[in-house]
């Protein structure tokens, strides 16, 4: 039995049944949880990120926030941020970047926000020598125009799940039976709208409205600034049932199956997040797959230049990176995943195309 599953077996008996966001938010962010005490990046961790797979992808968010800074009329000072920052892999990609405009490094300050102290340690180290104004903070600071990535933040943040059954939504909680952790249903129905088929399942991510709709209210106030978001997730309003899942050594196991040594993930509800950033007066822009939105960046020029003049094994790789964050094939980035953009103005963004007004 893992120490996280420990703790939550004596809060189940001391207070009952939680809901599984409880049970996400203990695996996760307890002190023995998931990101305190597991290395899960890379081959040699539990899953890989865009921004591990290759430098471009980086490379392509620095030079898209870059590009909407200029647009933006460089406003100084402005807050750099990144939500979950990982190993610092994203931000140091971005800020190789920026360093081509010394007036873009010297206009800002760093912010991360990330929960691990593990992983601050790590990042801190990284990205220290690369700007001269780190911070950490638990959430973005809004008095400065805001420039921010997000890439696979939103997917990690806690989900309520609701049940359908007999006519009514009811709460899926987490309990023990026979001595094992077992999912079940509050005894209460749930003040949700809408139905589904018996047994039909509906996730709910309140944080995520909250975190994008505080940093969209503080774009649109300051009439500068951008929050990209890329993440796996869906686009429609409709319920797409049950997303939640548990991934170890890059292969999925029971949600339940030793609590804290797994990363607990669920999709991305993008609709739900573009009506808390318009809510806020911001404008959305996509969600488009994250194929189109790299390609129409400049992928396949950047790849080139890459493998301009190299041997045919790194020419090779960089195809197959290429293939991986852009292909919709089994196990590619480019369909599943998908860009969102919050900005103050309806002006078209690279990569974005048409921007969707408010009643879009």
């Amino acid at each position: 039995m893992t120490p996280v599953e420990e703790r939550i077996r004596r809060r189940i008996a001391l207070t009952g049944p939680i809901s599984v966001a409880e049970f996400m938010a203990a695996c996760l962010t307890d002190p023995d949880g998931y990101y305190s005490r597991k290395e899960p990046f890379g081959d040699a961790g539990d899953f890989i990120t865009a921004p591990e797979i290759s430098q471009m992808f980086g490379e392509l968010v620095g030079a898209f926030l870059l590009e909407r800074w200029h647009a933006d009329g460089r406003p100084t000072p402005f807050t750099l941020a990144e939500l979950g920052p990982g190993r610092g892999t994203l931000m140091a990609d971005i800020l190789r970047v920026l360093k081509r405009d010394p007036a873009a490094i010297a206009a800002s300050r760093l912010v991360l926000v990330e929960a691990s102290d593990r992983l601050r340690a790590v990042q801190r180290a990284r990205l220290s020598p690369l700007h001269p104004r780190l911070v950490f903070a638990e959430r973005v600071p809004t008095d400065r125009p805001i420039y921010l990535a997000a890439n696979e933040f939103f997917d990690a943040l806690p989900i309520r799940q609701f049940v359908f059954r007999g006519g009514r939504w009811f709460e899926r909680t987490v309990g023990v039976v026979d001595d094992r952790l077992a999912f079940g249903l509050s005894p209460y129905p749930a003040p949700l709208t809408g139905s589904a088929a018996e047994g039909g399942v509906r996730e709910v991510r309140p944080a995520a409205g909250v975190v994008l709709g505080d940093i969209a209210a503080a774009i649109a106030r300051h009439g500068a600034g951008v929050a990209l978001v890329v993440d796996y997730g869906y686009a429609g309003n409709a319920d797409h049932g049950e997303t939640l899942q548990a991934v170890r050594r890059h292969s999925h196991v029971d949600v339940l199956d030793r609590p804290g040594e797994a990363d607990l993930s669920a999709h991305v509800d993008f609709a739900a997040l573009a009506a808390a950033a318009r809510a806020a007066g911001a404008v959305v822009h996509g969600p488009v797959g994250q194929g189109r939105f790299l390609l129409d960046l400049g992928l396949l020029a950047r790849a080139g230049t890459l493998g301009a003049g190299q041997s045919e094994a790194t020419q090779e790789a960089i195809r197959a990176a290429v293939q991986r964050l852009a292909g919709d094939g089994e196990g590619e980035m480019g369909t599943l995943f998908k860009a969102l953009a919050v900005t103050s103005q309806p002006d078209p963004l690279p990569g974005f195309g048409v921007v969707r007004q408010p009643n879009g």
